[in-house]
């Protein structure tokens, strides 16, 4: 069978084409800061991401007619169990809606949505960013209007730690796991027994700050900003979520870029780096109080663990917590696809939003 699999993320579109388990070709399509700004929101990126998808497929010779199926990253939609769901009408008006908060990833099931319907293929998402298997006493704040919710990097948070496992000759479902998900935006999870019972809400102000979040800020220095009269409400959710982090501190949200000027003795990128790393350190002590201490594995993954110096600044702070393991990448489009395919063969429950 073959298996398109599109991850929309917030610093790129990332796509593979798959016949069963076999990668046929693989595309990163990279979107800088300034070519986004155009756009007033992320739905409005639709077709723009959607067309270049089409064009990659297009130079690749690949005909739309021979896909059987087509994935795509979940999206910010209602908390939901684990699993692969097949593309329907509420589906899809929750995504264009974005009821829970706007993110790249809910291009994901629009945009398979769309291909499907064009190549007569069936259309899935899987593990969409909301997976909530959060703990009650997670959940509780100091205020009663104001409940934290589940919005991760779950699928690649999963697959990751179902890789691990299974590298140790163990269960994931037997395991307690600290996972680091280093990417445009950075979330943190504590898996306990294969369920993610404590994670940041890594889209809407909450964890380590990274390339485009501001992460966790002080509350009262933030309503003094929201009241100062001179910011729109929008501009401070971009501010916290697309233009915050290091982009807002150093202008760019290319980690490559960043890095080069660190290593080059640029001292307010390397001040900026040490203190995301510095962030994300301390997120990872507070999921292993969350696991009780009992922690077997701490495992650095995302596209910024391609990154050294990154990943021994970490692991030089956390160490002592558990082992830690770096595993680059995000592993999402392997894992969207053998989601796919495993729905198709009748393997796994292809579940119904509702």
């Amino acid at each position: 069978m073959k298996i398109l699999a599109i991850n929309p993320g917030s610093t790129s579109t990332k796509v593979a084409l798959f016949e069963d388990e076999t990668a046929l070709f693989e595309w990163t399509l990279r979107h800088t800061a300034e070519e986004l700004s155009c756009y007033a929101s992320i739905l409005d990126q639709f077709e723009f991401r959607k067309e270049i998808i089409l064009h990659a497929l297009r130079e690749a010779a690949v005909e739309l007619s021979s896909l059987d199926a087509v994935i795509g990253r979940g999206g910010v939609v209602r908390p939901i169990r684990s699993g692969v769901y097949g593309v329907n009408a509420a589906l899809l008006h929750d995504l264009r809606h974005s009821s829970m908060g706007a993110h790249a990833s809910n291009l994901g099931g629009l945009i398979a949505d769309e291909i499907a319907r064009e190549a007569g293929a069936r259309a899935f998402i899987a593990d969409p960013v909301v997976v909530d298997e959060l703990q009650p006493v997670a959940r509780v704040t100091g205020l009663p209007q104001i409940e934290r919710h589940s919005i991760f990097h779950a699928l690649n948070q999963k697959a990751v730690a179902r890789q691990y496992a299974k590298e140790q000759g163990r269960k994931y479902e037997e395991m307690n796991l600290i996972v680091a998900h280093l990417g445009g935006g950075i979330s943190v999870g504590a898996h306990r027994r294969g369920e993610v019972v404590d994670v940041n809400n890594a889209l809407n102000g909450d964890g380590p700050f990274s390339p485009e979040r501001a992460g966790s800020l002080p509350a009262q220095q933030l309503a003094d900003l929201c009241f100062s009269g001179e910011y729109t409400a929008d501009r401070i959710r971009k501010m916290i979520c697309g233009e915050g982090g290091v982009v807002a501190l150093l202008g760019t949200n290319d980690m490559r870029e960043t890095i080069r000027h660190m290593e080059a003795g640029d001292g307010r990128a390397r001040l900026v780096m040490d203190a995301m790393c510095y962030n994300v350190a301390k997120w990872i002590g507070a999921m292993a109080v969350a696991l009780c201490g009992a922690v077997d594995a701490i495992l650095l993954t995302g596209g910024i663990a391609h990154n050294e110096s990154i990943c021994r600044a970490i692991e030089a702070q956390v160490s002592f917590l558990a082992p830690v393991v770096v595993i680059p990448g995000e592993n999402e489009l392997e894992a969207l696809a053998l989601n796919a395919l495993q729905a198709m063969r009748g393997e796994v429950e292809t579940k119904e939003y509702t």
